[in-house]
């Protein structure tokens, strides 16, 4: 399979109740949960990925960020509404996938990238 490609369709998608993960299963029988934070810090929108590799933003502060909602884009994608107000982000089926299938290296490499920065998962307190 093609990195980040996949035919498979969702056939659940679920916000967990607390807001902190959502939960999708494929028509391939793999399910994963993805949680909030990785899907808010790698959102798909240009605001966080730039227009060019070197644009990309890494993202601080979202450890306790909430899924607001979810809502479908044609019968492709969905976009998800997050407490912070951002909701730019287009997921399509693909990506969801592959954030389910490499969640655990994906978010090491996201960790080592905070780290390498200085930046931390805790939200800025306001004061």
């Amino acid at each position: 399979m093609e990195e980040g490609r996949s035919t498979a369709w969702p056939v659940e998608l679920r916000v967990r109740a607390d807001r902190k993960a959502l939960q999708v299963s494929f028509d391939d029988g793999f399910s994963a949960e993805i949680p909030a934070e990785m899907l808010r810090v790698m959102s798909p929108s240009a605001e966080v990925q730039g227009h060019t590799p070197d644009e990309r933003k890494t993202v601080p502060g979202k450890r306790d960020v909430l899924i607001l909602g979810v809502e479908p884009v044609g019968n492709y994608a969905i976009r998800i509404r997050f407490d912070d107000l951002h909701d730019s982000g287009i997921y399509g089926w693909p990506l969801l996938y592959r954030f389910g299938r490499d969640r655990e290296t994906l978010f090491a490499e996201y960790l080592a990238e905070l780290e390498a920065k200085g930046l931390s998962r805790e939200p800025r307190r306001r004061g």
